[in-house]
Order: structure tokens, then sequence, then C-alpha cells
């Protein structure tokens, strides 16, 4: 499942800009106290809120704003009403998008959503349009330094992980979305550091894109509804070589 970690790792390395992190930050805040008003303010007690932190960590954002979100939406009562909504449809080129929005005015997101996908060239489809084409999973990612791959596929087999491979310089650990709490306990408690943790839809049908230009247009798609303020996640069965990835993501 590795492959489709190619696409993370461009938004990694195009979105190093201070402006991104900062729209990064903003929608990181948002889902944490989305969470902690639909669940509480408690880690222990609130899965929704565990996803929500350890996204933020992933994106690196700083511990004490993270302990501000988690404060602000404690204290502030009913505040902003917030729901989930996923939008589906296609990029350029056939390839299956899913658009994960945390927003408090559908009537504000949909014809934003509807825009960006006509503007590139793709089209918004109804719902379950492509969902059928992603799996939900728990994503770990381990330094090869820290693990050997045996010793991780013993703590991921019995804590309920799938999967064990290399990506790079990083193993990555896939797993059911509900062992989610149990890989990243089993991963703790043999002192392995993570270097990432999320859930994520897995693309189970895959679009090899190779055209250079076809994966530009694609990308400035992605980017675009990225950059969205509603959008908490955009996930895509886009598939490319390595050699392609490392072109776009110089670019």
């Amino acid at each position: 499942m590795a492959g489709h970690n190619k696409w993370a790792n461009i938004k990694h390395r195009k979105g190093a800009q201070d402006k991104r992190k900062g729209i990064l930050f903003s929608k990181c805040s948002k889902a944490i106290m989305a969470a902690v008003r639909q669940g509480g303010p408690n880690p222990d007690m609130n899965l929704t809120l565990v996803y929500a932190i350890e996204k933020a960590r992933a994106a690196n954002m700083p511990r004490d704003r993270i302990e501000r979100a988690i404060e602000a939406a404690a204290g502030v009562g009913q505040g902003d009403s917030w729901e989930r909504v996923v939008y589906e449809g296609y990029a350029p080129g056939g390839v299956a998008v899913l658009v994960e929005a945390l927003t408090d005015n559908r009537h504000r997101t949909a014809p934003d959503m509807k825009r960006i996908f006509l503007d590139n060239g793709g089209n918004l489809g109804a719902s379950g349009a492509v969902a059928h084409m992603f799996t939900q999973c728990a994503i770990f990612r381990v330094d090869k330094a820290a693990a050997n791959e045996e010793q991780l596929f013993g703590i991921a087999a019995e804590a309920g992980g799938e999967d064990v491979q290399p990506d790079g310089n990083e193993f990555e650990i896939t797993g059911p979305q509900a062992s989610f709490a149990a890989l990243r306990n089993a991963l703790a408690a043999a002192g392995i550091a993570v270097a990432s943790a999320r859930l994520a839809a897995i693309p189970v049908l895959k679009v090899d894109v190779t055209d250079a230009a076809l994966a530009r247009r694609i990308l400035a798609m992605l980017e675009e509804l990225e950059d969205n303020e509603d959008v908490d996640n955009v996930v895509t069965n886009l598939e490319m070589s390595d050699a392609l990835a490392e072109e776009l993501a110089r670019e």
C-alpha cells in the first residue's frame, strides 16, 4: 500500500511554505475543537479527538496550540455547529477524489467544491460515486532506524494490523480503522517512535498517470481543494512512478 503515499509526499514538499502551514494549522485547530464539542476534552474517552490530535502532530503543530484549541472548545459551550461532509468526484484523467470537509455551512461549501472540480476539468459526483474505490485504514509510519520489518510485523499483527511495507527511509504499517488505538498503544509499549499516525481512505482501484502535463493538472486541482478553508482532507486514487513524483515535487 505504500505507493499511495506519493501524493502525500508531494503535498508535504510543496506545502512547506508558511502560508500553507498557517492554513493547515487552522484546519487542525478546527478539527480538534469540533471533536471536543462532540465528545469532550478527554482523549481517553474521545477517539475522534485522538485522531484530530495525531493529525495535528503529524503537521508539526505546536503542542501549546493543540492544548489551546482543546481548552477553547471545552470552554465555549455550543459555539459553531460544524459537521463532516464528504464530496466525491473525478479529477482529469478519470482519477477518483474524496474530499472530507468540516463545515458550518453546506450552502457555502458545496458550491465551492463544484466550482473547483469544474474549473480544473473534473466533475463532482453524487454520494457513493467513488467511495467504493477506497477502504478506510489506520496508517502509521516508523523510521527504519527505530525497528526492523520483522519486529514491526509481529507487533502490528498482534494489535490488529494487516501489513508492513518499506517506503523510502520509513516503514508504513496499515490496518483496519478500528485498530488505530491498539496499534498506537502497541508501538508505544515497544518503545518505537512513530513518525506519523493517521486515518485515511486507501484506494483499492488506482489510476496510473504517466503524462506529466496531466499529472500537473490533477495536482493543481488537488492543491486548490486542500487550500479551501472548509476542506479537512483530500484523498485520491492517483498513482504515478517515483520518477514522476520526484519531478513534480521539485517544481
